[in-house]
Protein backbone atom coordinates (compact mmCIF):
# COMPACT_ATOMS: atom_id res chain seq x y z
CA UNK A 1 0.00 0.00 0.00
CA UNK A 2 3.05 2.24 -0.29
CA UNK A 3 2.04 5.42 -2.09
CA UNK A 4 -1.67 4.95 -1.34
CA UNK A 5 -2.02 7.41 1.52
CA UNK A 6 -4.31 9.75 -0.44
CA UNK A 7 -6.55 6.83 -1.54
CA UNK A 8 -6.80 5.64 2.08
CA UNK A 9 -7.76 9.16 3.19
CA UNK A 10 -10.33 9.46 0.37
CA UNK A 11 -11.83 6.08 1.28
CA UNK A 12 -12.28 7.21 4.89
CA UNK A 13 -13.76 10.58 3.84
CA UNK A 14 -16.02 9.28 1.07
CA UNK A 15 -16.60 5.53 1.40
CA UNK A 16 -18.95 3.70 -0.94
CA UNK A 17 -19.80 1.29 1.90
CA UNK A 18 -19.03 0.78 5.59
CA UNK A 19 -19.45 -2.71 7.02
CA UNK A 20 -19.16 -3.91 10.62
CA UNK A 21 -16.84 -6.90 10.82
CA UNK A 22 -18.39 -10.26 11.70
CA UNK A 23 -15.23 -11.34 13.55
CA UNK A 24 -14.69 -8.12 15.53
CA UNK A 25 -17.71 -5.92 16.35
CA UNK A 26 -15.39 -2.98 17.01
CA UNK A 27 -13.90 -3.11 13.49
CA UNK A 28 -15.39 -1.11 10.63
CA UNK A 29 -14.47 -1.91 7.01
CA UNK A 30 -14.50 1.17 4.75
CA UNK A 31 -14.70 0.36 1.02
CA UNK A 32 -14.18 2.38 -2.14
CA UNK A 33 -13.63 1.05 -5.68
CA UNK A 34 -10.63 2.22 -7.71
CA UNK A 35 -10.50 1.43 -11.42
CA UNK A 36 -6.73 1.85 -11.67
CA UNK A 37 -4.61 0.18 -9.05
CA UNK A 38 -1.30 -1.62 -9.41
CA UNK A 39 -3.31 -4.85 -9.93
CA UNK A 40 -6.30 -3.55 -11.93
CA UNK A 41 -9.74 -2.50 -10.72
CA UNK A 42 -10.09 -3.31 -7.02
CA UNK A 43 -11.87 -2.22 -3.87
CA UNK A 44 -9.70 -0.54 -1.29
CA UNK A 45 -10.65 -1.71 2.21
CA UNK A 46 -9.53 0.38 5.17
CA UNK A 47 -10.05 -1.37 8.51
CA UNK A 48 -10.75 0.99 11.41
CA UNK A 49 -11.01 -0.09 15.04
CA UNK A 50 -13.61 2.03 16.85
CA UNK A 51 -13.57 2.31 20.62
CA UNK A 52 -15.59 4.54 22.91
CA UNK A 53 -12.89 7.23 23.12
CA UNK A 54 -10.67 6.41 20.13
CA UNK A 55 -10.55 5.18 16.55
CA UNK A 56 -7.52 4.15 14.50
CA UNK A 57 -6.62 2.51 11.20
CA UNK A 58 -5.55 -1.10 11.66
CA UNK A 59 -4.70 -1.94 8.04
CA UNK A 60 -5.65 -1.31 4.42
CA UNK A 61 -5.69 -3.72 1.49
CA UNK A 62 -7.02 -4.24 -2.04
CA UNK A 63 -9.72 -6.84 -2.64
CA UNK A 64 -12.09 -8.09 -5.34
CA UNK A 65 -15.21 -7.77 -3.16
CA UNK A 66 -16.47 -6.57 0.18
CA UNK A 67 -16.62 -8.97 3.10
CA UNK A 68 -19.92 -10.02 4.62
CA UNK A 69 -21.11 -8.20 7.71
CA UNK A 70 -23.61 -5.67 8.95
CA UNK A 71 -23.92 -2.82 6.44
CA UNK A 72 -23.66 0.44 8.40
CA UNK A 73 -23.58 2.75 5.39
CA UNK A 74 -25.25 3.40 3.07
CA UNK A 75 -28.40 2.60 4.97
CA UNK A 76 -31.08 1.23 2.67
CA UNK A 77 -34.63 2.10 3.67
Amino acid sequence: MIGSRSAVAETLREPEAVIQSTSDPLARLYYRFYHRTMVGGKHLCVVVKVRQDDAFVVTAYLTDRAKKGIVLWPIEL
